[in-house]
Parts: structure tokens; sequence; C-alpha cells
């Protein structure tokens, strides 16, 4: 397989996990869908992130994926890693949807940009799991493909617990 497929499976694949046609099963899209901002801010548990942190969250290191793709050194995503989704509202909540748009338009072009022969090239020197480091370029779009996954996920478990609440 050439690099410049192995690039575009790699945008395919991300687009995947925001837009639908996952293998997994529903993609950050459709697992939002409908939500309204109350459910959006709706804890099931002291320890258990909202939907709506979920979502900046995912918007955050989306847009860190982007910005290390384009040249930049790898960090925390520049609004921290689960960044204060703040005070429940209808408009905040389109904001947020809004920003997570944006994140999704920015990496997946950024994707698109990336020379196909930087796919094996390392970001950072040294393994560090949580912050995305040591791992190539191809491993890290890969990655943020199993992140959205892995939080949208998280978003359907916490709307079959509001189903079954308001049951």
């Amino acid at each position: 397989m050439s690099a410049v497929v192995e690039v575009e499976n790699r945008v395919e694949n991300v687009r995947r996990s925001f837009d639908g046609d996952a293998w997994h099963g529903p993609a950050l899209a459709d697992v939002l869908a409908g939500l309204n901002f109350q459910d959006a801010w709706y804890r099931p548990a002291p320890d258990v992130h909202t939907i709506a942190e979920l979502v900046l969250h995912v918007a955050a290191w989306s847009g860190e994926v982007a910005r290390r793709l384009e040249g930049g050194q790898p960090g925390e995503p520049l609004e921290g890693d689960w960044p204060d989704p703040g005070t429940p509202d209808e408009y905040v909540w389109h904001g947020i949807l809004n920003r997570l748009q944006q994140a999704r338009t920015h990496v997946l072009g950024a994707i698109e940009r990336l020379p196909a022969e930087r796919l094996s090239a390392m970001i950072g020197a040294t393994r560090n799991a949580p912050l995305g480091t040591g791992v190539t370029y191809a491993a890290t779009i890969d990655g943020l493909a199993q992140h959205n996954a892995y939080h949208g996920g998280q978003i359907m478990l916490i709307r079959k617990m509001l189903e079954s609440a308001t049951a």
C-alpha cells in the first residue's frame, strides 16, 4: 500500500469516528444527535464526566493532534486536558458542539496535508502514554480515531442512563 493511500485511509478512519459509518457502531455525530443542554450536563455519578466535558475533551485533543501534525511541539491541548464547559446553557451547548465541528475540520485538514513520508516519523523523543508522545504520526492519527470511539462509547452509556432515569 502506498504511503499516500495510508494517509487517505487515516483521513477516512478519523472522519468515520466523527461522522459515522464506523465499524464499531455509532460515531460522535450519531451519539450527540438530539441531545439537549440539560442532558449534556447530566452527571450520573460524582467522578463521571458529563457529556459536555467529554465533547470538549475530544475537541481539545483533536486540536492538539492537528497542532502536532502541523509541526507543533507535543503537549497538552492549549485549552487543557478537560476544559470546563461552564454553566449549563443551550447557547453554551451549541458553542461546544461548534467547537467539536471546528476541531474535526481542523484535524481532518491537517491529516490530509500531512506529507505521506512523515507517517513513520516519531512525535516526541520518549514514550509518554498520557501525553501521546514517543509514537509515530501514523499511531497518533490512529489513536485519535480510537480516542473518539472510546469517548463516543462513554457518551452512549450516559445516554442509556438518561433514558433509564426518565423511563
